[in-house]
């Protein structure tokens, strides 16, 4: 089915839900979220500070998951003048700092609040305003101290969950900070009137002393109406988490960050996206509804909820794309392909322009090779979810220019990436290094498991390596005094009895008569192909 536009399309089912963003059907991004999928990047926790470690500069932060969660010293410090975005984790942010006074016409100081929530504020205002290094933490945190904090990694691997102390809660269009008296804009908001226009707006709204706001991009040309509705919706989570506060005790979590299916809205939805597909009635009711309230009934008519009985990942055609998106070969348009590799330390990423090609050579060919290679990388990294360090090897370029146009061409396809990401120049080695931010696990990670045979490697032993230890182990059965003349039977896969009856039995002939025993051999199908036992045919029994 051919579709013009962007199409989001969501496949509900009981244990996960499934977001597509289509390009004229080509499929661009890609989300899975379990039922089991705690904690959720943006959630805030009532931890308790298990233990500091001064020589990895972290505390270990019990949240209630089942690994204590790193916060890293810096991530204990008040946000300085270079403020995280928040929104999301999707756009950078400009400070725009106004004085508390202008902003509210008040006399800048915080009101004092009762209770449990009251004290976490009280200590949150003092840091803010007591300037201080990392080699000061210890002065202040102490473990059994309960401190308020942020999932901004999910757990990954053997890794516990990442947080910070600097809260942020993101809304449709703007992002409050409860501990950080600045406002802030996108900076993918650029024109220069607008943000001025923005700026007027923020400093008019009711804001509570000592919180910040920052403006995301899907509120460039909104009326301050839709600013104001926002915030009161951030203040009220904010009332509900100190409300909860009070009522618990740590670990508990206080905000949990929005399923799946309500992000989609809060993040994706905006006047380029021609339709929502959903294949859930529930699901389809609370989209249409949220919608309607932001967008009126004009937006909510793009809510469209799928009722066939073929899958709606299949009608749109967005499975037989995932089947690439799992395999470790992509092909390129012009004939090339590339190989993707995730490894513990970095993703790496080869460039292959086709073998056989008599234009294999030509400095154009490889240059339109190595530009559609950048732009299928910078797309699967998207689709993947894929982050940390990411190493491209091109095929070699002569020409300086050549090698800055792929940079220069790489650096404009990650612009729409939601994820923080840098590119470095090509090296001299022809090598491209860029860092992709990463909160949470690859959809690799997500949904395989690694192989219980080989360990997540890809290999096992051939069947010659298999042959070879077979003749070994014999040759220490039979030199055994304990077994001197009994007959041995050995049992193994079929693929390795298939290399011990053709290529080696001369070797296996000549073992029988060099001690005098007689083999025989036997395949067994259920065996792994780099398991073997040697048997006593007569007793049954195992030779160790």
């Amino acid at each position: 089915m051919d579709q013009q536009g962007k199409t989001i399309v969501l496949n509900c089912e009981k244990l996960e839900t499934r977001f597509a963003l289509l390009n004229n059907g080509g499929l661009e991004e890609y989300r899975i979220e379990r039922a089991d999928d705690e904690p959720k990047v943006g959630s805030i926790y009532l931890g308790k500070i298990v233990n500091l470690e001064p020589s990895l500069q972290a505390a270990f932060v019990d949240i209630g998951a089942e690994k204590n969660a790193f916060l890293h010293y810096h991530d204990m410090i008040p946000e300085s003048a270079s403020l995280r975005s928040g929104d999301n984790r999707d756009d950078d942010d400009e400070e725009t700092t106004i004085s508390v006074e202008s902003r509210r016409g008040g006399d800048g100081k915080t009101k004092k609040k009762n209770g449990r929530a009251g004290e976490l504020q009280h200590r949150e205002v003092s840091r803010r305003r007591r300037k201080f290094t990392t080699a000061e933490i210890p002065e202040f945190f102490k473990p059994g101290m309960e401190i308020l904090v942020q999932v901004v990694k999910s757990p990954i691997s053997s890794k516990g969950a990442r947080v910070t102390a600097n809260l942020s809660i993101a809304g449709r269009y703007l992002v409050l900070m409860p501990y950080s008296d600045h406002i802030g804009l996108s900076t993918k908001i650029d024109n220069e009137t607008e943000r001025t226009r923005l700026k007027k707006i923020l400093s008019e709204l009711e804001l509570p002393d000592g919180m910040g706001l920052i403006c995301r991009t899907v509120g460039e040309g909104r009326k301050s109406l839709f600013f104001k509705r926002d915030l009161d919706l951030l203040l009220s989570y904010w009332n509900t988490l100190e409300g909860a506060i009070d009522r618990g005790h740590a670990p508990l979590a206080v905000y949990t960050e929005p399923d799946l299916i309500d992000r989609t809205v809060r993040d994706f939805m905006t006047e380029e996206i021609n339709e929502i597909i959903v294949d859930d009635r529930g699901a389809y009711k609370r989209i249409y509804d949220t919608v309607k309230k932001i967008g009126g009934r004009k937006m909510a008519a793009k809510v469209h909820c799928y009722e066939d009985s073929v899958p709606v990942f299949d009608r749109y055609r967005i499975k037989e794309q995932l089947d690439k998106v799992h395999s470790r070969e992509v092909k390129l348009p012009g004939g090339g392909w590339i190989c993707i590799d995730e490894t513990e330390a970095l993703i790496a990423i080869d460039v292959n322009s086709g073998r056989g090609r008599k234009s294999a050579e030509q400095p154009e060919f490889i240059l339109k090779t190595n530009l559609e290679a950048a732009a299928e990388v910078a797309r699967q990294l998207r689709l993947r979810n894929v982050g940390g360090l990411v190493v491209i090897d091109f095929i070699d370029m002569r020409s300086a220019r050549d090698r800055d146009e792929v940079v220069k061409c790489m650096k404009k396809l990650i612009k729409d990436d939601r994820a923080k990401t840098k590119v470095l120049p090509i090296s001299k080695f022809g090598l491209m290094e860029m860092t992709r931010q990463r909160e949470e696990e690859s959809i690799q990670d997500k949904v395989f498991d690694s192989c219980p045979y080989c360990g997540g490697s890809g290999r096992v032993k051939s069947p010659m390596t298999m042959s070879v230890e077979i003749q070994r182990r014999l040759n220490s059965i039979f030199r055994d005094p304990r077994y001197k003349g009994i007959p041995v039977r050995v049992i193994m896969h079929p693929d390795v009895l298939a290399r011990l009856k053709n290529e080696d039995s001369e070797h296996l002939r000549a073992l029988e008569e060099k001690y005098k025993h007689v083999l025989s051999f036997r395949a067994d199908p259920a065996l792994h192909c780099e398991e073997f036992r040697l048997m006593d045919p007569d007793t049954g029994t195992e030779l160790k």
